[in-house]
């Protein structure tokens, strides 16, 4: 199965496409795309989603996957991050492909073993789960991978609990 992660942002939109094979996974790409605070806000998200779109069809994944919006204290933050999101889930969309959204209480229980792991936690395990030679450097990277590898292991999870075949 492959699966396109995503940590959606304005100023960095972190992605991986990580595959899996039998019980291991191989990232076959990851980064970030970053937009200018001196474009207009428009001109940024449609940047985001043609990026995403055009990720989705090079790549044909069975599955996006974004992490949900977690914010408490920044609410124009967290409009931003929730426009983001929108014209992310409009790629997928568009592509007709299916969409699935985690915590990042979800994703770090998944990845890291525990739902308040440090970053430092997640990004070690997103190297060890994918054999990277080094932890990614850029939080939203790391952030899309472990989403990425959270809905991988939730998945098998519910195969598991049904009876079926990982």
């Amino acid at each position: 199965m492959r699966v396109i992660g995503i940590d959606p942002g304005v100023a960095r939109t972190g992605y991986g496409v990580i595959e899996e094979y039998g019980s291991a996974y191989r990232c076959l790409v990851s980064g970030c795309v970053r937009t200018s605070k001196d474009q207009p806000s428009a001109s940024r998200l449609e940047a985001i989603h043609n990026f995403v779109f055009e990720l989705i069809a090079k790549h044909t994944p069975q599955a996006l996957v974004v992490e949900k919006i977690f914010f408490s204290k920044n609410v124009r933050t967290a409009f931003q991050v929730g426009e983001a999101r929108g014209v992310i889930i409009l790629a997928a969309a568009r592509q007709n492909i299916d969409l699935f959204q985690y915590t990042p209480l979800q994703v770090k229980q998944a990845v890291a073993g525990y739902g308040k792991a440090e970053k430092v936690q997640v990004q070690k395990m997103v190297q060890m789960l994918i054999k990277l030679p080094h932890p990614p450097t850029v939080d939203d990277e790391a952030d899309a991978l472990a989403v990425a590898l959270c809905h991988l292991q939730n998945r098998r999870y519910q195969d598991a609990v049904k009876g079926g075949k990982p």
